[in-house]
């Protein structure tokens, strides 16, 4: 129970009608759960706007309500003007659960891809050190070993602070989080004191959310603009636009590169199956981790902890008994010798980065096989981008669905197919069904081929007319490997 006053510091305050001194136990923006103890919050979404449920929650006995327009309310209800009502939601969130993220250290990731291979691979690295862990991501949050399963990205900010709360209150001293742009532009993370952000790369991706590519990266920007004096930003210099994350930023700024100028620089000397050999500020390590996309992931990984204090040799030494994140490059072989690469690239970079992976892996005497999809009501223009990079840097391509949504999948493929030209077609398939795509492209390979099984990584599911139909791109391949192997 927390009395309204209370709550509201740090809020831009447009106006007050009623009192403040009531008192609240319960926080909401679903109008159905606005109850007498409650403070319901009237948000403008991209389909309902909150504002158009007060009357409901009015009846329902609620008698404290957040808004950002002009409402009429009878007398005994009190109404909270303020400037944009999503941004006072996460703050006053915040308050109510007693600022969790200012009683640990808490690190978000951004970029389009690795944010959850840094998170997670953080969050191992310090428990390994010892650490009383949390974890934030799109796969899994974690409080030490207890799994929470995730529902987004970055939750909302009621469920982020009460878990944040359920950290501290479990003494919890790191928090390792992913931080996704939709999360930064719906000010999910209005009010959390961050101890330090790290960019990873921005490439093409959730343009159909954006609109243009532009918006997206002052979105992920947005977030560093918005991090303290006391805090880092550590970012990729290798990337175009990583320094024009950091043009505003009042935190420390860090870099880490493989190619140009950093305070953290990576070299890869032997990248294989079996691992990669790095040099890290020039100590040489192994890890059981492959491919540069990798070295950057566990460069950034180093970075920050050595912004966070940790000694260097240690770091290094938890770095080389990092395994690698569920869905991210985890290979499988079979005992006939065919290799399968499960890997969650649902980008045209993620994507080529992997494909550029198994080149440099590969001998050219075996055919690499790529199934791949895009998923539906998401950006289209990435579409013939995938199948274009997936024609170029493999030898078979399989076009087959990925969570196709409300969409026909058979148009999504077709949009797809706008990338492949005349040159590619013979070797391209489209097969709708994914578990039918990966049987063929079992049965088609011979010993020491390769097959990448792309875009869904972690995922246990298909999307298909709003029902999640269990799916498992690694069980699936091991369930015909296993056959093989009879």
């Amino acid at each position: 129970m927390k009395v309204v006053k209370d709550i509201l510091y740090g809020v831009n305050l447009l106006a007050v009608k009623g009192e403040t001194m009531n008192s609240v136990d319960h926080l909401t923006f679903n109008s159905k759960d606005a109850t007498k103890s409650s403070m319901f919050f009237a948000i403008q979404g991209v389909v309902h706007d909150g504002h158009s449920f007060i009357s409901n929650v009015i009846e329902q006995g609620c008698t404290t309500i957040v808004v950002d327009q002009e409402v009429d309310a009878p007398e005994g209800v009190n109404v909270i003007l303020v400037e944009n009502t999503s941004n006072a939601l996460s703050i006053i969130a915040h308050n109510f659960f007693d600022e969790p993220s200012r009683q640990l250290k808490l690190i978000g990731v951004t970029g389009t891809n690795g944010k959850t291979t840094i998170a997670t691979l953080l969050f191992d690295l310090y428990s390994d050190l010892g650490y009383q862990t949390g974890l934030i991501s799109t796969v899994v949050n974690r409080i030490c070993d207890r799994d929470i399963p995730a529902t987004h990205t970055t939750p909302n900010p009621i469920e982020l602070n009460r878990l944040l709360s359920e950290m501290v209150e479990e003494g919890i001293s790191h928090c390792f989080m992913e931080v996704s742009s939709h999360a930064i532009h719906q000010k999910r993370i209005g009010g959390l004191v961050f101890a330090g952000g790290a960019f990873t790369n921005i490439t093409h991706d959730h343009l159909d959310y954006h609109k243009t590519f532009k918006e997206y990266i002052n979105v992920k920007k947005a977030f560093f603009d918005q991090l303290p004096k006391n805090a880092f930003a550590l970012t990729n210099n290798d990337d175009k636009n990583g320094m024009v994350m950091l043009q505003n930023t009042k935190a420390k700024q860090r870099t880490y590169a493989m190619k140009s100028m950093a305070d953290y620089k990576v070299k890869v000397l032997e990248n294989q199956f079996s691992g990669l050999v790095l040099t890290i500020n020039g100590v040489e390590l192994w890890t059981k981790l492959i491919g540069d996309f990798n070295a950057y992931n566990l460069l950034c990984v180093y970075g920050i902890t050595q912004e966070l204090g940790e000694d260097s040799t240690e770091a290094l030494t938890a770095i080389s008994r990092l395994e690698a994140v569920d869905g991210r490059f985890e290979y499988i072989r079979s005992t006939n010798g065919i290799t399968a690469i499960i890997d969650y690239a649902h980008t045209p970079d993620a994507l080529d980065n992997v494909l550029r992976t198994i080149e440099n892996i590969r001998t050219k005497n075996e055919t690499v096989f790529t199934i791949i999809g895009c998923g539906g009501d998401r950006d289209k223009t990435k579409r013939p981008a995938m199948a274009t990079i997936a024609c170029e840097r493999s030898d078979k391509v399989i076009l087959t669905s990925d969570n196709p949504r409300s969409e026909d999948p058979n148009t999504i493929i077709e949009d797809m197919m706008e990338g492949v030209d005349g040159t590619q077609f013979m070797k391209t398939l489209s097969i709708v069904d994914r578990g039918q795509a990966i049987k063929t492209a079992v049965s088609m390979a011979k010993e020491n081929d390769i097959i990448l099984i792309a875009g869904k990584g972690h995922e246990k599911y298909q999307e298909i007319r709003g029902v999640r139909h269990d799916f498992d791109d690694k069980k699936t391949i091991i369930e015909l490997f296993n056959k093989l192997d009879k």
